[in-house]
């Protein structure tokens, strides 16, 4: 099969679907980015922000330093660690403007994971597969209690392939209790 339209048709940038816009230049991180979606993508249009993509797999993180050096993507940087870590370190902790979480676990996890790691009034943006109120009624005191809350849920259609996703977006309005994110694996083993 083919793709007929344009690309521009199929990818919005992704400052298009931030309310409020952020700021310029924005820091950003690509949590369990794996081959590094979105975040390279995201270098490449938005030159002016700074990104980390951050994966547990070395391999992984090995071909990515490789495609930012072939690339010459000075604004992003690859690194191998478990997020539950970098979460607790000062160095990566209430630092960034936008985190992005693709599928790494459940929702519940994904927040506690995110949450952390975002400057107060930052975003983070769980992409999710099929979602229901239900599933939002679950997530809320979770955001809540990890210095968050739900400032939208969007469903769409992938163009392609017409499945249904969501994007989550929850805006850290609180600092998050210096407990969070628990140690290594407990998060997914008992989500919050």
């Amino acid at each position: 099969s083919s793709i007929l339209r344009p690309p521009s048709s199929i990818l919005r940038p992704p400052s298009s679907v931030l309310h409020p816009p952020l700021p310029i230049p924005a820091s950003v991180i690509d949590i369990g980015t794996g081959a590094g979606f979105p975040g390279i993508p995201i270098a490449i249009v938005q030159p002016t922000w700074t990104l980390t993509l951050l994966d547990s797999t070395r391999k992984k993180v090995d071909f990515l330093k490789h495609l930012l050096a072939t690339l010459q993507l000075s604004n992003a940087v690859a690194v191998a660690d478990r997020v539950e870590q970098i979460g607790l370190h000062a160095k990566y902790r209430g630092r960034y403007d936008l985190a992005l979480v693709r599928a790494v676990g459940a929702a519940s996890v994904c927040a506690e994971y995110a949450l952390p790691l975002l400057k107060l009034g930052g975003l983070a943006v769980l992409y999710r597969g099929h979602w229901t109120d239900q599933d939002t009624a679950i997530l809320k005191p979770v955001a809540e209690l990890l210095g968050g809350e739900i400032e939208r849920v969007e469903g769409f259609m992938t163009p392609i392939t017409r499945s249904d996703r969501h994007c989550l977006y929850l805006r850290k309005v609180a600092p998050t209790p210096d407990q969070y994110p628990r140690t290594v694996g407990i998060p997914a083993q008992n989500p919050l």
